[in-house]
């Protein structure tokens, strides 16, 4: 299931992805009102995660106008929590009105009760990102080209860490921790993992396109 993050507060934003796709959602972000349109027409995501308070164009008159083409499930995100604001939202369009402060657990929940009313398929256990669609259940890949390939455990425990962390760069030491445990590997037990990992989620043949070496550093799986 795919969703469409418009937050301009990027700490919250990062935030909000991180327990996202920790729930086996894909999601794309966008940080004004503008490019969530053009987000929205490109990605045709799932549902809408939209703050109302945006750059070059807010979000009531975001969720307007996608309202106004399609049904797509919209939770709004505000600071305004007077019963004026929450009816105003609900009016334009919106399916839930979120009041911020709030705790991301919550808008995880928020998210599977609108996903229940839409009919949606619950798909919390598959994690989807750079063309690859992993079962974290069945320990499968699948690849853009529709290909399945099985995983070791440690394998999927890599992969798992790597895309919950898409497009962050990740220490060595960091991914040990998650994959052995804080003293069950190390760098060169690491390197032979990411070996067979890329090996076998690649489908161009060219490795190093997923999985990025950070010389010195450690390793990142590229969005």
């Amino acid at each position: 299931m795919k969703i469409l993050l418009v937050e301009d507060d990027l700490s919250l934003s990062d935030v909000l992805v991180f327990t996202l796709r920790r729930a086996g959602y894909d999601v794309v972000t966008a940080y004004d009102g503008i490019y969530a349109l053009e987000l929205w027409e490109s990605e045709n995501p799932d549902l809408i995660v939209l703050d109302l308070n945006l750059p070059r164009l807010d979000g009531l008159a975001v969720c307007r106008q996608i309202r106004g083409q399609a049904q797509t499930p919209i939770i709004i995100l505000s600071v305004r929590g007077g019963d004026e604001d929450v009816v105003k939202g609900l009016e334009y369009g919106a399916d839930d009105y979120v009041i911020k402060p709030f705790s991301p657990n919550q808008l995880v929940a928020r998210i599977k009760a609108v996903s229940r009313r839409a009919g949606m398929t619950n798909t919390a256990n598959v994690l989807a990102l750079a063309g690859l669609s992993f079962d974290r259940s069945r320990n499968e890949v699948q690849q853009s080209d529709g290909d399945v390939v099985r995983l070791t455990p440690l394998e999927a425990k890599l992969l798992e860490t790597l895309m919950l962390h898409a497009g962050q760069v990740l220490a060595g030491d960091t991914l040990i921790t998650a994959v052995w445990g804080a003293e069950g590997g190390d760098r060169t037990m690491l390197k032979q993992l990411v070996y067979r990992l890329r090996s076998k989620i690649d489908p161009t043949g060219s490795p190093s396109s997923l999985i990025e070496t950070i010389p010195g550093i450690g390793y990142s799986l590229t969005e």
